[in-house]
């Protein structure tokens, strides 16, 4: 089974964009969603529900934000919740070095190397 991703609000830009491209083409699909697509997880949510929202639907969070989403992912496992992971993107990467580590990461990863840790990439 793929592993899927939440993008932060941050990324529904050029990333959403690239991803949309990407997977119009139809072969190594990229599951992903956009804080703000879900009715139940809106433009403007915290850091707190996106992690309490990806952890319900078993998504990897791929967010820009270096500072203060480590320091909730901390807070979210401190209560004793879990999290698929979370992915900081590297501030200078390339879309076409990140679409290729989503696709790798999405259809050969191990969802358990990424549980309840950051991982910077690509």
């Amino acid at each position: 089974m793929a592993l899927a991703f939440l993008l932060d609000e941050h990324l529904r830009g050029p990333l959403w964009n690239a991803i949309e491209r990407h997977n119009g083409g139809g072969e190594y699909v990229i599951d992903a969603i956009r804080v703000g697509d879900p009715a139940d997880l809106p433009l403007g949510s915290t850091d707190s529900a996106i992690l309490q929202w990806a952890e319900r639907e078993g998504r990897i969070v791929l967010t820009e934000d270096k500072h203060t989403m480590p320091v909730h992912l901390d807070s979210h496992l401190q209560a004793g919740r879990h999290s698929p992971g979370v992915f900081t993107v590297r501030l200078g990467s390339l879309r076409s070095e990140l679409l290729e580590c989503l696709m790798l990461v999405a259809h050969v990863g191990d969802e358990t190397e990424y549980r309840d840790a950051v991982t910077f990439v690509p």
